[in-house]
């Protein structure tokens, strides 16, 4: 389950835009949206999402991977 509070946080806090953020993924900006408001994702998608916005492995584990 993702933790949608801390992804939006690292969201934001990157500077990095939607379209960016879609473009990076190879999705649409709607597919970017619902991430945010956590539906449910895909592991490559995590990772693009990490690399995008510079979080770290433990960050990581938190936001996406923690009960």
């Amino acid at each position: 389950m993702t933790n949608t509070e801390m992804l939006n946080k690292a969201f934001t806090e990157s500077g990095v835009t939607i379209t960016f953020l879609a473009n990076k993924l190879g999705c649409t900006r709607n597919r970017i949206y619902a991430i945010l408001s956590g539906s449910e994702i895909k592991l490559s998608e995590i990772t693009a999402i990490c690399d995008a916005l510079h979080i770290s492995k433990k960050d990581r584990d938190t936001i996406f991977f923690a009960n």
